[in-house]
């Protein structure tokens, strides 16, 4: 009786386990969204007022799920407010709309500095040669389910979102890249029909930035896209919801194909 008693004990605290952290998310997105909340977005987040109210409660629901899931942290001295919360999911989650309701799962903590951060790292070339350097940052996605942040250039972004510059949705499409298994320009994209023709677009608009680059031409994405794959995605994902329609009159089929994997038509928020 008591080895019986004892296995019951187990499995029942196994099923609370499980249980308990799913009505907990449930009561969260299932609650009320604070009215505070909404003047941050409407403040913050310029496209807000422009979404159809579809999207915008959709969008509401996914913060709700992103504040819930994730831990902010303040660095430098940074208070995390509410604020600084609701910007950085809210921009986070608008990468997320009209997609499966996958709320960056390997992602635990934001890590916010008041401005710039300086951050060391370590480089060998093929030669066995190693390099260290200290350089300063405005955000970085590391892939241990952390993501690094500067309030002042995320307030940057946040004030002018038609320059094609926002450190937020260039970190979180880092951060959808790197659910791939590595962050190399290639997110999940929900088929293996849709993986040519991504790789045909994107690896011929890399390659033309770079050449464009390389002979000091005028572009719409930023030069900074040129550097690998991964961060051209990032660019390119800035760039598609800051300056859609730049984006779609000189690089088409680079729309085209962001459109089809966001999902959204940012064009309309203008």
């Amino acid at each position: 009786m008591k080895a019986l008693l004892l296995v019951l004990i187990v499995v029942a605290a196994i099923a609370l386990a499980e249980w308990l952290p799913k009505w907990r998310l449930r009561r969260a997105v299932q609650g009320h969204f604070p009215d505070q909340f909404v003047g941050i977005l409407e403040k913050n987040i310029p496209v807000y007022r422009k979404m159809a109210v579809q999207e915008q409660q959709q969008l509401q629901y996914l913060i709700k799920q992103f504040l819930h899931q994730k831990e902010f942290y303040g660095c430098g001295g940074l208070d995390i407010t509410d604020e600084i919360r609701v910007t950085i999911a809210g921009l986070a989650c608008l990468l997320l709309l009209n997609r499966l309701p996958r709320v960056y799962p390997e992602l635990h903590s934001i890590l916010v500095y008041p401005s710039a951060f300086v951050a060391s790292s370590t480089e060998q070339d093929e030669g066995g040669v190693v390099t260290h350097s200290r350089e300063s940052l405005l955000g970085e996605s590391w892939g241990d389910g952390r993501v690094v942040l500067s309030w002042d250039d995320v307030q940057r972004g946040t004030q002018n979102f038609t320059d094609g510059h926002n450190v937020v949705l260039h970190e979180f499409a880092h951060q959808l890249d790197e659910e791939s298994g590595r962050a190399n320009g290639a997110p999940i994209l929900g088929s293996r029909l849709s993986y040519p023709g991504w790789e045909a677009v994107l690896s011929r608009e890399f390659a033309s930035l770079r050449s464009d680059v390389l002979h000091h031409h005028e572009t719409v994405l930023d030069e900074y896209g040129a550097t690998d794959p991964a961060e051209f995605f990032a660019v390119a994902t800035e760039t598609f919801f800051e300056m859609p329609v730049q984006l779609a009159e000189h690089h088409p089929e680079l729309f085209k194909e962001l459109q089809r994997y966001y999902q959204v038509e940012p064009r309309d928020w203008l």
